[in-house]
């Protein structure tokens, strides 16, 4: 015999009043606990004269065309990234060349690299693909060991009017590199135990190059705990493989 509409309604209720029962909560509204007081804030020093240039130089918006090196098609994956190295090395003879230079070991070891080979003692690391300027079209990340150091170059490179332009250069101790939208993302080790260095370069299409846009000093599970030393480095999800 079908139920009656009110004995539908009373069955309905029953039902939900032992369901309610079983789970063991009413629904009812919770407190998450004391929220802690917003404080506005507070300006220091409001007769202190504001600065009219950097302390520091951090290299932002410095891009360099790369001598020596052409772009076949405006195709940046036909540029030999070994190829690119030579050419850094070959226009910086004081960084690398001769016994008293810091990076003499990448100059030295460039010549056991060959053609697409990135193992052994090469000092340069397999190149990476992505369109990082949003122009629809692949950018060149690169990366190199400066030997005899523990550091490593970061590079990032583009076409524009038909020549290999470098519009990012990090040099530091590197534990981790990644690839973000529009950003590279450079995390190197720190003194401090459970601690990190993370660095953001972002492109920017007004200045057409990487600006370092963050420099933060994290805990290593992902905690945000303060800013970065003020004395910068020497320079600066998931990524395209090398191969197309």
């Amino acid at each position: 015999m079908p139920l009656t509409r009110p004995a539908r309604t009373t069955a309905l209720v029953v039902l939900l009043l032992a369901t309610a029962a079983a789970c063991g909560d009413t629904g009812a509204l919770r407190g998450a606990g004391a929220t802690p007081t917003a404080t506005s804030p507070a300006r220091l020093w409001p007769n202190l004269s504001p600065a009219s240039s950097p302390a520091y130089d951090f290299d932002e918006a410095d891009t360099e065309i790369v001598k020596g090196i052409t772009v076949p098609g405006d195709d940046i994956r036909k540029v030999d990234p070994i190829a690119v190295v030579r050419a850094e090395i070959a226009a910086n003879p004081s960084d690398y060349d001769g016994a008293r230079a810091p990076y003499r070991g990448t100059a030295e070891q460039i010549a056991d690299c060959a053609s697409g080979a990135y193992a052994g003692r090469c000092p340069v690391l397999k190149p990476y693909y992505r369109d990082l300027t949003g122009d629809a079209h692949d950018d060149l990340t690169l990366g190199f060991r400066l030997l005899p150091t523990k550091m490593t170059a970061v590079r990032v490179y583009t076409v524009e009017k038909h020549r290999l332009v470098r519009v990012m250069a990090n040099d530091d101790a590197v534990s981790g590199v990644e690839l973000a939208g529009r950003s590279v993302i450079i995390r190197s080790p720190s003194e401090l135990a459970g601690y990190e260095y993370r660095v953001q370069w972002t492109w920017d299409a007004d200045q057409k190059a990487m600006l370092l846009t963050h420099d933060e000093f994290l805990r290593t599970d992902g905690r945000k705990h303060g800013v970065r030393r003020a004395t910068p480095a020497p320079t600066p999800t998931s990524v395209t493989s090398a191969t197309p």
